[in-house]
């Protein structure tokens, strides 16, 4: 399959400045076949080693960090020479084995010619206590479900792939209705790799989600095994709180909507767990669209989307009928399918997105992104009608220089209202960088 993070992990390969990498995506998004294929394209030969219940591994990182045993030792357990520069290591499930990740720093220190790339799953959850985290020592790289880009690569033919690269706005619009029919499938498949890969074989929607709803199963398993005890009930309720929650018109997180009478408190630990494993993404409010957005952020006020388009389908119980019904799979629970798929797009991007909403709740805009110097808000509508007051509220109080507005319609630029087709938001940043 295409991924995107090939090219970001080339770059890695080839700096002068190069650092052991860490790749961080929630479990199934297909960081252990994007290091695996990346070593087979660019390397003699990979040392592969995966430290899950791996009690060897305990034994050769307990000892110290001379880098000439812990190399011989890799070599036994992957069968593997390795040789520096021309071998890829890969550390897979490294937070098993948290002294494996410690010694990246003496990798880094004492033998920058080796190159190594670790991931995990729980990374962004708190190690072991007493764990040293190579702070400065490490490059990361955060992996997501594949985005609609990805998408078409896998299952689109080539033609339409050399129209999309293309960027040439009026030949897309012209053939919108291909893209917008692959745009629906996208919706219901989503971006997990295996999902993606069963239904480019077999084309299959009841076989599709009788794998998503796996996934959702094994990440239910997953909260039960790994997160502390006490929080495991809290976070089943506020995972399974959040279809609805998005479902609303108001889609601002609502925690007594999680059980009545639920409080902030009650809840803050398991959203974290969520955010750092990365089932789930956390979106502020800013109380004003200023540089830097971070510094203008409500804490009291978020969004709460979870990893993948086509699990929120699942999780809603989506059915494949709607899919031929028109566009009603965009419209869906009012348009939350289709927040959802922007927000992707933008995570997927490198973007860290905000909202801004008035006070009283006259105006909402989706998203806000910082490009450079300027805050650029985004108007999502997940119907062709592009009446949007808000949009129109926020430009006359606001002024920005460049607003965007990500819609099924065709692509088209108006003082300084640009239109950009969902399915064309995987080019962002070039319609950011020309306009």
């Amino acid at each position: 399959m295409f991924r995107i993070a090939h090219y970001q992990l080339d770059e890695w390969r080839l700096s002068a400045r190069r650092k052991p990498l860490i790749i961080r995506g929630a479990r199934q998004v297909g960081k252990t076949w994007l290091m695996k294929s990346f070593g087979e394209k660019e390397y003699s030969n990979t040392a592969y080693i995966n430290f899950d219940n791996n009690e060897r591994m305990h034994q050769l990182f307990d000892g110290d960090f001379s880098i000439t045993r812990i190399i011989s030792g890799l070599e036994i357990e992957s069968g593997e020479t390795i040789s520096a520069g021309k071998t890829l290591i890969i550390f897979d499930e490294v937070q098993e084995v948290p002294k494996a990740l410690s010694s990246l720093k003496y990798f880094f220190e004492n033998a920058q010619e080796h190159h190594i790339v670790a991931a995990g799953s729980l990374l962004g959850v708190a190690l072991h206590p007493g764990t040293s985290f190579p702070v400065g020592k490490v490059s990361f790289l955060d992996l997501y479900p594949m985005n609609f880009y990805e998408f078409v690569h896998a299952c689109g033919d080539p033609q339409l792939i050399k129209l999309f690269d293309s960027k040439d706005w009026s030949l897309s619009n012209t053939f919108s209705d291909k893209f917008t029919d692959l745009l629906k499938k996208y919706y219901y498949v989503g971006g997990m790799p295996e999902v993606v890969e069963v239904y480019r074989a077999r084309q299959d929607f009841v076989e599709v989600r009788a794998l998503q709803n796996d996934i959702l199963e094994a990440y239910e398993q997953d909260l039960s095994k790994h997160a502390p005890a006490a929080i495991v009930p809290r976070l089943r309720m506020l995972w399974d709180s959040i279809a609805s929650q998005l479902s609303k018109e108001n889609k601002k997180f609502m925690y007594g909507l999680i059980k009545k009478g639920s409080r902030a408190r009650e809840y803050e630990m398991a959203m974290s767990w969520l955010i750092d494993c990365g089932l789930i993404h956390k979106v502020s409010r800013v109380n004003k669209p200023g540089i830097p957005l971070k510094a203008y952020e409500d804490l009291k006020s978020f969004k709460l989307f979870i990893l993948d388009v086509g699990l929120l389908a699942a999780m809603s119980s989506i059915d494949v009928k709607t899919l031929l019904e028109g566009n009603a799979i965009f419209t869906e629970f009012k348009g939350a399918l289709t927040e959802q798929f922007v927000l992707q797009e933008l995570k997927s991007a490198g973007r860290q997105p905000f909202y801004w909403s008035h006070e009283r709740g006259e105006a909402e805009i989706d998203f806000l992104l910082q490009s450079g110097s300027d805050v650029v808000p985004i108007e999502v509508k997940a119907e062709i009608n592009l009446r949007a007051k808000s949009l129109k509220s926020y430009r006359q109080k606001f002024v920005p220089e460049l607003s965007l507005r990500a819609s099924l319609a065709n692509y088209n630029k108006e003082n300084g209202l640009v239109n950009i087709p969902l399915y064309m938001l995987s080019h962002l940043s070039a319609i950011l960088d020309n306009e």
